[in-house]
């Protein structure tokens, strides 16, 4: 699966075409699934943020002009069974990942088995925040909120960190020099980004997209 990693999500023109260059078609060709999970993890998320996030209004990578939005709620989907669920999987384009926490994600991704049909996906994942940490080895404590995590490591689909919101007017503690910090105690490859920024990860390269401001820390 190719891999679309950003801090806040479709948020100028150069993410929204590294996301089409993934996809190989255009947006209005392309059929989606949303998927709000994170948000349950979180205590600052909730069923407004979710609401908000499925219905995609105009700022939103929901509310881009897909052919189709469907919900993808991945703590029901051990209940159904895997025959009804993983064909929705395979027959989209794009999974859309909202934020929250990503170790409650990654609990729902293991336990719903998505994370196990990863690999053999063709389509585009386009994580916002937490969305796009869950494919990291670790996030490190300070992002973890989800009670129930054991630690904190994610999936570690790819081999490095991200540090994302930085400069976001509503987490001031997201500076650069926090995510100095936070990198150096985590001691592996990382990146922070703000919300202008994203990172592809499909045919074996890494490359960030950005308006805005970004740094490799390790």
């Amino acid at each position: 699966m190719k891999l679309l990693l950003t801090s806040g999500g479709i948020t100028n023109p150069s993410i929204e075409s590294a996301m089409v260059d993934l996809l190989g078609k255009p947006v209005r060709d392309s059929h989606a699934l949303c998927v709000p999970t994170a948000q349950w993890g979180h205590p600052m998320c909730g069923p407004l943020g979710a609401r908000r996030f499925v219905a995609g209004g105009p700022d939103d990578m929901t509310g881009l002009a897909w052919a189709s939005v469907g919900l993808l709620e991945l703590s029901a989907l051990s209940t159904i069974g895997r025959e009804r669920w993983e064909p929705w999987v395979r027959e989209a384009d794009v999974l859309l990942v909202d934020g929250g926490d990503a170790t409650y994600l990654a609990h729902w991704m293991r336990e719903s088995g998505l994370a196990d049909l990863l690999p053999s996906l063709d389509g585009v994942w386009v994580g916002l925040s937490a969305g796009s940490m869950v494919m990291t080895p670790r996030i490190g404590p300070d992002f973890v909120a989800w009670s129930g995590a054991p630690d904190d490591r994610t999936l570690g689909v790819v081999d490095f960190s991200i540090f994302p919101h930085v400069g976001h007017p509503m987490m001031p503690e997201n500076t650069m020099a926090e995510a100095e910090r936070w990198a150096a105690d985590l001691g592996l490859p990382s990146y922070a980004l703000d919300d202008d920024s994203a990172i592809v990860v499909a045919g074996g390269r890494v490359e960030v997209v950005s308006e805005g401001t970004w740094k490799q820390l390790r």
